[in-house]
């Protein structure tokens, strides 16, 4: 809105807009999943619910406490994944990010994703120093499917409805 304030204006940082954030996601082959649960109440559970069952991509979930999540196996790091992941998606607490941004680039990650309600400058200096692509307080989930027609740009559903799961291409 004109003359309205800035909603965080302690904010510096611009990160990807739309058209690039669309080609990180076209580009991505992998995902991992940094702080995935297994509590279908948190939204890395969501997350991944999506991710896995409607899209291409290949999801890794990440989190040293579980073994197993929605069938798939759980790695305790980055580190420790049997792939280098496209993006490194993050659900995790704020003072943790910016070791999470050096966790990606050390596994050789391409973009740093910190989901909605994720914002951390420091965490995102350091990925960018070390050239991944970022995106902060941005749901993937969302992203994707606005991208894929399954949310209008407003975030409300399109309209198209079907009682057939679709696969959504990257």
């Amino acid at each position: 809105m004109p003359g309205a304030p800035a909603a965080h204006p302690e904010r510096t940082w611009e990160g990807p807009n739309q058209q690039a954030r669309f080609a990180l996601l076209r580009r991505a082959k992998s995902i991992a999943i940094v702080g995935a649960s297994n509590n279908p109440a948190r939204a890395s559970y969501f997350v991944a619910t999506y991710l896995l069952s409607s899209t291409g991509y290949d999801v890794y979930l990440v989190n040293p406490r579980e073994t197993e999540i929605l069938g798939q196996p759980v790695y305790a790091s980055l580190h420790d994944l049997p792939v280098i992941p496209d993006i490194v998606d993050v659900f995790r607490r704020h003072d943790d990010l910016p070791g999470v941004a050096q966790e990606a680039i050390d596994a050789g990650a391409q973009t740093l994703w910190l989901q909605l309600g994720s914002w951390n400058e420091d965490a995102a200096a350091i990925a960018e120093a070390a050239g991944l692509s970022v995106v902060m307080d941005r749901c993937i989930k969302i992203e994707h499917a606005r991208f894929h027609g399954g949310l209008h740009l407003a975030g409300f559903d399109t309209g198209v409805i079907s009682s057939r799961r679709q696969l959504l291409s990257r």
